[in-house]
């Protein structure tokens, strides 16, 4: 099971910490950095505050893309209500040839009402941002798979394309790995069939993401897709500690229980984590996300790296 991190910067962190944080999963070995796209603090995630602002997550993958060498680089979720899909095109394309191929792109309906508001960003209702997130999805795979020389013509509810010339294009190909998660029973199984490289289910139990799984399955058979040329994963929220007492303080650093992470997320001990981890490779998961709070705590991936994932081994 692929191990990758995954961070909330508009918490409050700075692209310094994000580049130091990158830097740091780079040289500890994990598969992937990846960040979430929002541009508003979001009350309950931590206890932090929203100082010093959230930071565009395209524009600092580019960053990270030429400050960092193997690690993979993506998000954990592009909305579709942030960015037309032509410039999101455009931006993933440059950002996988500036980083060598290393980019995959998750993209998501939105969900957070506030930073629209906050941000005057247009937030249509749920069955809307669904429609655009297929057509969405339609377009930029269209786009990147278009032939050199040939001309993209898209026309649909929301979108429409006329004689593009779909440039530039990706270093991956056919294209960069589109990821789509989430925990809903039917529409997002579905577009995950249809379009996804890999399904992602944040923040649930092994046993219901197994179940998500599943239905994942179920919704390639329907399409006669192979369920096996699916990548499965799951996001986890991690708190370790060498022992009870560092566990306790760097829960308490992101104002977070300990018995509360414990039940919601992979918190404890070393060997306590890389059992909850294991439920989740038991449940069919190829890769975990790592949600880590504290973006300053550079020796809790470290320690993560160390004692953690050698035992995911067993």
């Amino acid at each position: 099971m692929r191990v990758r991190i995954f961070t909330e910067p508009q918490q409050g962190a700075t692209y310094d910490q994000l580049l130091a944080l990158a830097r740091t999963a780079e040289a500890c070995g994990f598969d992937a950095f990846f960040r979430s796209d929002h541009y508003l603090h979001i009350p309950g995630v931590t206890g932090g505050t929203s100082e010093p602002g959230s930071t565009d997550a395209w524009i600092t993958l580019a960053g990270l893309a030429r400050e960092t060498s193997r690690i993979r680089l993506g998000t954990l979720l592009t909305p579709v209500t942030f960015r037309l899909p032509g410039p999101l095109a455009i931006s993933v394309a440059q950002v996988d040839v500036m980083s060598g191929g290393r980019v995959e792109l998750g993209l998501g309906a939105g969900w957070y009402d506030r930073e629209h508001t906050a941000y005057g960003i247009p937030f249509p209702p749920l069955g809307e941002r669904f429609e655009r997130l297929e057509e969405q999805l339609a377009v930029i795979s269209g786009l990147w798979t278009t032939q050199a020389g040939e001309r993209f013509t898209f026309r649909g509810r929301h979108y429409t394309f006329e004689d593009s010339p779909a440039l530039p294009k990706p270093v991956q190909q056919p294209h960069p790995p589109i990821v789509l998660g989430g925990g809903g029973p039917r529409r997002t199984p579905r577009l995950a069939a249809g379009y996804a490289d890999e399904f992602n289910v944040p923040f649930h139990s092994a046993a219901d993401t197994k179940r998500q799984f599943e239905r994942v399955r179920a919704a390639c058979e329907d399409l006669d897709r192979d369920p096996a040329g699916l990548v499965l994963s799951a996001a986890v929220t991690v708190c370790c500690g060498s022992d009870d007492a560092e566990v306790a303080r760097r829960a308490t650093a992101v104002g977070r229980d300990v018995d509360e992470l414990r039940r919601n997320g992979a918190s404890g001990t070393p060997g306590e984590v890389a059992e909850r981890l294991r439920s989740y490779g038991e449940a069919g998961a190829d890769a975990v996300y790592l949600q880590v709070l504290d973006l300053s705590d550079r020796d809790h991936l470290r320690l993560i790296a160390e004692e953690v994932v050698p035992g995911l081994e067993g």
